[in-house]
């Protein structure tokens, strides 16, 4: 792979760069591995409160280490306890340990606990985060000048050299291109040697696009990126390891400071990744890996379980210890996961419950998509009417495009939902303008009061008050932003009681950037890729028919594990209710040839449709099929089919009354003080003003009006239908 051009040597050597002061973040754990108050700053007191295998993997000091961890078992509190009991008890000094892994969010824990265990000093980052210091402070020393600029977006770049190539693809397109050349890049393949790598990663270029064409196009971009002075965050990793790799004085100096590595969820290391580790370690042994090869689903970024299976070959030395005391879920669903890896998976550990039992997974087949989705709501509202939060209830998918469907359910329902990945909470004015008040705060902050105190004191002045608004709406919406913003100062606090408004600030920083917003009281809907780290008391894993779970694309041997590994990630992220459905046809009439994922033979006893087995039966709701009121066409998108024609005939509907009905429909969702889709949607409002029923037996037949909503809102929806007719 090509190396960025090897730099003058320095006249002398550089100083090794200053540990960054700690920032405040993450999550404070307790006696399991996610809960409860932690364990004072003692090195005795650190191994007190650990299971015999955490403790082993506290204890084992000296490197090579490798932790082979299951779902659930603990292993951030292992690493955690392990780096607090080696500074605790003298073997580390906290500013000679760096510990990395793969997100913001999680190095933000990482820190979290580590502040909680008494040991602030250690530096927890990203493998980016950690090489861009290293190349921002080495590179004015070895080649003069400030680094190269980090590129914010590939695609601009990429686009205009497809350009200078006679190219033109789509948006889409270039967004596909830009994946492959990082999945290029992380594998350490030049523009040279793609049309090679890609042949035998079984890759075929996206946007139509030879290897010849691909290997073009890399180069180009290369190009146009040096001639502008960018590096991408992949020549982050390059060049911090080409630096380490090329300079004697660096290397003294970067392995002088960081004498023992810590890498997290190192399942997930690419070879880049671990090119760069190599550097960092230079031939020393003092490492620590963690990870759980049965979650490696991130093939398509250069992630490979070999990494962490092979390391005991590689460190022939290496203390192998296995974490496989499940803390999170029930044995129902431990057996479950157990039986979805099997045991020809490379897993390396098999799951053994701690909790009690609880419920039996149910595994449900439905009629067609809209039942499967409408099913799923009603059993999020029976759970929630048990007293669920609906924060801690997750509707997980294979891929984005599914979710449409079962955002129209939850709404049809009355309940609210978040989509994982598209809130952008710290993008929201009143948002912005606290964390700069905050900020400003902090500058003068001389105040001796609680940190929870002075944050409310601050906010007082953007409308945060001790009460809630009454009803919903926008001023509703500013207000709960800002009572998030004031749980957080309160979580702050209960981890460290000697938090302040700096720290708190720090944290807002920490979170914006890694896109972690507070929680909110909301259903999550999510793709598996996206639920990986997370967890939730119930989850709904949807949609897993063959050739959606696996993936019709995962036509190898390979590619289909890596599906099943990611149906073991969804299976472990629920702690008690689990249930696992498919339907038998997209659309309603449509051609009933779906079948459940293979991955389920071994959950259904060799029967191919189980109604409802084994967690007892859930109704599947058949509906019939609709057609457009205007050309006769049978319907197939959830949008049509509430609305009752063809998004391309004329419309038939009364403004007016649509108008009216919005007007209704704020009021009722401001006085349940929830979001208004809620109540109705607009697709629904439309649906409503174009048939404009006489009777609730009419109305009912709307799709979107369900029994709840008819019972809820029937009388008044027809009285403004009604008024409309006058």
């Amino acid at each position: 792979p090509a190396r960025p051009a090897r730099p003058a040597p320095p006249p002398r050597p550089a100083p090794p760069p200053r540990p960054a002061p700690p920032r405040p973040g993450g999550r404070v754990t307790g006696p399991c591995h996610d809960g409860g108050v932690p364990a004072p700053p003692n090195a005795d007191t650190v191994l007190a409160e650990l299971d015999p295998e955490q403790r082993e993997v506290a204890t084992a000091l000296t490197g090579p280490v490798c932790v082979l961890a299951g779902a659930g078992t603990g292993k951030t509190r292992a690493i955690t306890h392990r780096i607090a009991y080696g500074v605790l008890s003298g073997a580390y000094a906290a500013n000679h340990v760096l510990a990395v892994t793969f997100t913001a969010r999680a190095a933000g824990e990482l820190r979290g606990r580590l502040r909680a265990l008494g040991v602030p000093a250690v530096a927890a980052r990203t493998f980016h985060a950690a090489a861009l210091r290293q190349v921002q402070y080495f590179w004015p020393r070895i080649v003069g000048g400030s680094a190269p600029q980090v590129l914010a977006q590939k695609v601009p770049v990429l686009a205009e050299a497809a350009g200078r190539l006679g190219l033109h693809p789509g948006r889409a397109d270039l967004r596909d291109l830009a994946a492959e050349l990082e999945w290029a890049k992380v594998s350490l393949t030049s523009a040279d040697g793609y049309p090679a790598a890609a042949e035998e990663a079984g890759r075929t270029p996206p946007a139509g696009l030879d290897p010849a064409a691909m290997a073009r196009l890399i180069g180009g971009y290369e190009q146009l990126k040096l001639d502008r002075g960018f590096m991408d965050f992949e020549d982050v990793l390059l060049y911090a390891a080409a630096l380490i790799a090329d300079h004697p004085d660096v290397a003294a100096a970067v392995r002088g400071q960081y004498r023992h590595l810590v890498v997290d969820e190192f399942q997930d290391v690419s070879p880049v990744q671990a090119q760069l580790l190599e550097q960092w370690l230079g031939g020393r042994e003092e490492l620590c890996v963690v990870g759980d090869p049965g979650q490696t689903i991130y093939s398509f970024a250069g992630a490979s379980p070999s990494h962490l299976l092979d390391f005991p070959r590689r460190h022939p030395s290496a203390r192998v210890i296995r974490l496989v005391r499940d803390y999170r879920s029930t044995p129902q669903v431990v057996g479950l996961a157990n039986k979805v890896l099997g045991p020809g998976a490379h897993s390396g550990v098999r799951l053994q419950a701690q909790r009690s039992a609880g419920p039996e997974p149910a595994l449900v087949e439905y009629a067609d998509e809209p039942a499967e989705a409408a099913a799923v709501a009603d059993r999020v509202a029976a759970l929630v009417g048990g007293g669920l939060a609906r924060r801690q209830i997750a509707v997980l998918y294979r891929t984005n495009g599914q979710s449409q469907t079962y955002e129209e359910a939850l709404a049809d329902a009355g309940i609210p939902y978040v989509l994982r990945g598209a809130e952008r909470f710290f993008d929201r004015a009143e948002v912005r303008q606290a964390h700069l008040l905050l900020r400003g705060a902090a500058r003068a902050d001389a105040e001796q009061q609680p940190l929870p105190d002075v944050v409310r004191a601050v906010l007082g002045s953007l409308g945060w008050s001790p009460t809630a608004p009454a009803g919903a709406g926008a001023a509703r919406d500013r207000w709960e932003s800002l009572a998030a913003l004031v749980e957080v100062a309160q979580t702050l606090q209960a981890a460290d009681p000697a938090a302040d408004l700096p720290a708190l600030v720090a944290e807002l920083d920490e979170r914006a950037s890694s896109a972690h917003p507070p929680s909110l009281d909301a259903v999550t809907l999510a793709s598996l890729h996206a639920a990986k780290g997370l967890e939730w008391e119930a989850v709904f894993l949807v949609g897993l028919s063959d050739g959606m779970l696996p993936i019709s694309y995962a036509t190898t041997p390979t590619a289909v594990e890596e599906e099943r590994r990611l149906l073991y990630v969804g299976i472990t992220r629920a702690r008690t209710h689990l249930q696992l459905s498919w339907s038998k046809a997209r659309t309603p009439g449509g051609a009933a040839t779906r079948r459940p994922s293979r991955f389920l033979e071994a959950m259904l006893g060799g029967r191919a449709s189980p109604q409802a087995r084994p967690g007892g039966p859930v109704r599947a709701r058949r509906r019939a099929p609709v057609t457009c009121r205007v050309c006769g066409r049978a319907l197939t998108a959830a949008v049509e089919r509430k609305l009752g024609r063809c998004s391309g005939c004329p419309s038939d509907v009364d403004e007016a009354l649509v108008e009216r009905l919005r007007a209704w429909r704020l009021e009722r969702s401001r006085a349940a003080s929830v979001p208004a889709y809620v109540v109705f949607t607009d697709a629904t409002l439309s649906a409503i003003a174009a048939t404009r029923p006489a009777s609730l037996q009419e109305l009912a037949g709307v799709p979107g009006v369900g029994a709840r909503k008819l019972d809820s809102y029937g009388d008044e929806v027809l009285g403004i239908v009604a008024g409309a007719r006058q």
